[in-house]
């Protein structure tokens, strides 16, 4: 497994491993956004970040999506190290309009507000050719197991 030693160190169980990733990047796949991948990383480390959104359509129609199942991710940073595992604690899916300011607080990004939180996903989402009003977005929270 690649992120044995990582895995070991953390001390969970690694048949509960589900997979590993970057913020702002394909599960297990290569790290296009390095920099935004830090950025966020650096909110769950110090606590501020306990959750993500992504758009339901960004998932292919047989790829998993994030579930609460007990299982844990490997957060990796912008060079693929592994830094963090959570474990999701809950799942909703909301139309774009419909995403709450809890959870915009929960994601801990710029001033933690619902205005600040539409403007940096509807362009993230824009620059993807995803955005629409009325999109499913996969509001997920997490707790974080371990950190380095």
């Amino acid at each position: 497994m690649k992120y044995e030693a990582f895995i070991t160190r953390t001390g969970l169980e690694p048949e509960n491993f589900r997979w590993a990733w970057a913020f702002c990047n394909e599960v297990e796949g290569p790290i296009t956004e390095p920099e935004l991948a830090d950025e966020l990383l650096d909110l769950v480390l110090t606590g501020k970040k306990t959750a993500t959104a992504s758009a339901l359509a960004e998932y292919a129609p047989d790829e998993a999506q994030p579930v609460v199942d007990g299982k844990f991710d490997v957060l990796l940073d912008g060079k693929g190290v592994p830094r963090a595992a959570i474990r999701t604690t809950r799942v909703t899916i909301r139309k774009f309009k419909e995403v709450s300011a809890a959870h915009a607080f929960k994601e801990g990004e710029g001033d933690r507000s619902l205005s600040y939180w539409r403007q940096a996903h509807q362009e993230f989402w824009e620059n993807l050719g995803l955005f629409q009003e009325e999109m499913d977005v996969i509001c997920e929270e997490f707790e974080v197991l371990y950190q380095e």
